[in-house]
């Protein structure tokens, strides 16, 4: 299910705010976004798997906390994360 280093270098490169930052909000949630997917796709062919499930949850929770903490900080960055996300709020 983990992401690839890859696929992770990727990320990192697109939403970072400078070239050593790796930690901000952004990256942060389109790091869960992007392994969130990956388990629901998983999820669609196992469905019993309950462990994964657990993990899925806990990821989306994450990043709804990223998510309000960004829209309480700046607003402006937590519409341009979501809007290039593609996420619903």
């Amino acid at each position: 299910m983990a992401l690839t280093k890859e696929t992770k270098t990727k990320i990192i490169k697109k939403y970072a705010r400078d070239e050593k930052d790796t930690g901000s909000p952004e990256v942060q949630i389109a790091i869960l976004t992007e392994e969130i997917n990956a388990l629901t796709e998983h999820l669609k062919n196992n469905k019993q798997d309950k462990h994964s499930k657990r993990g899925l949850l806990i990821k989306v929770g994450k990043r709804r906390s990223l998510l309000n903490y960004l829209l309480k900080t700046d607003v402006k960055r937590y519409r341009e994360v979501v809007k290039s996300l593609g996420l619903r709020k």
